[in-house]
């Protein structure tokens, strides 16, 4: 199996299975000597871990990193960072009933096809456990890039089934475990994945990344567009089937005249393009959205195939999120975050350090 490395110059290669001894990741390319711990990278993974909340998987992962090389004397020298992170609540059992059969809406059919074999335990290499590793090299990025440009990524869940959630403040998001703007809607959202959950259902999400202090100039105009890369990245994100750069769709329904962001010698205007300008930053915020499926493992019945060709009925028993896009957040900042410093990194080597915000607009 091919396309398990992520990025050119910050390139990140992730490995094992949701139900194997350890999953983690290699991370080349880091610049040497920043200082670095499992610390530095153990907050973001209890952000994403599961079993934080009862809105959410009960598996009990505690998802300790493990620093096996690249760091010495708590600074990084500049060779591959190994990741490692074991798995200890792993209940194989659950799902030993499909292992002849395909699941609605998972990989089961398409692995099973292509390779002639599959995991079954957990999804295997397709389980959004493999999340993890790239959330834990996402942190290495997001040091880097706040100690070099003072950038920050930072995220929110925007909409959950169809109840949309106005944003109000960032400083609430890390309060709750819907990593919602907006502590005043979440009795609603509880309510509502209550009764999801009830009826033996899933629901889907929106979640929106945002990346402030992004300096000018990062990405290629053409093959390697930072906004085409960024689509790519939370495309790979599993249960991901949409992503907007800035207006996204809803530029559809608007005018050039309204779209098209308005420079003064104070800055653009307005923010439709997303901080992305012909496949380069513009040194505004790069702001993301994704749309995330309902999940595909529910308890209702649903009509399949097995391994033999015969029509069944599928029952998806184990611990699943009724929303996967409740723990998505930290994923998502965790992509935009490994595509700005791979960016960052390739800017330098072609174009130096990339200009800052400063006196573009008005240099006198």
């Amino acid at each position: 199996m091919s396309g398990n490395t992520f990025g050119q110059l910050f390139c990140v290669t992730t490995f094992g299975e949701s139900h194997g001894a350890a999953i983690g990741c290699v991370v080349d390319g880091c610049p040497p000597g920043m200082e670095l711990s499992a610390a530095d990278m153990q907050h973001d993974l209890d952000r994403r871990k599961p079993g934080t909340s009862r809105h959410v998987t009960q598996r009990k992962e505690e998802d300790q990193v493990e620093i096996l090389s690249g760091v010495f004397e708590g600074r990084t020298t500049g060779t591959p960072i190994a990741l490692l992170i074991r798995n200890t609540d792993q209940r194989s059992q659950d799902y030993g009933k499909i292992a002849e059969q395909f699941r609605p809406g998972h990989a089961d059919f398409t692995y099973w096809h292509k390779y002639g074999r599959r995991d079954h335990r957990g999804g295997g290499r397709s389980s959004a456990r493999l999340t993890a590793p790239a959330v834990a090299a996402a942190a290495i990025a997001k040091k880097w890039l706040h100690l070099q440009y003072g950038m920050r990524v930072r995220g929110h869940l925007s909409q959950m089934g169809e109840i949309p959630i106005p944003f109000v403040s960032w400083d609430v998001v890390e309060e709750n475990p819907f990593f919602v703007p907006n502590t005043a809607i979440i009795p609603q959202l509880e309510a509502y994945l209550d009764a999801i959950r009830k009826d033996r259902d899933s629901v889907g999400a929106k979640v929106r990344v945002v990346a402030e202090n992004v300096p000018l100039g990062l990405g290629e105009p053409l093959y390697d567009k930072l906004d085409a890369d960024i689509a790519w990245a939370m495309m790979g994100i599993n249960a991901v089937k949409g992503v907007e750069i800035g207006a996204g769709f809803a530029s559809v329904a608007q005018r050039g005249s309204v779209h098209g962001d308005e420079m003064t010698r104070q800055g653009f205007r307005t923010n439709n393009a997303g901080g992305v300008l012909g496949g380069i930053s513009s040194g505004q915020d790069i702001e993301v959205s994704i749309a995330i499926k309902p999940t595909s493992s529910i308890a209702t019945p649903r009509r399949s195939l097995d391994t033999s060709g015969n029509e069944i009925e599928v029952v998806t028993t184990g611990r699943h999120d009724p929303c996967v896009g409740i723990r998505a957040t930290p994923i998502a900042e965790a992509m935009l975050a490994l595509v700005l410093m791979d960016h960052a990194l390739r800017h330098r080597a072609q174009c130096g350090e990339p200009k800052r915000n400063v006196d573009v607009f008005d240099p006198t």
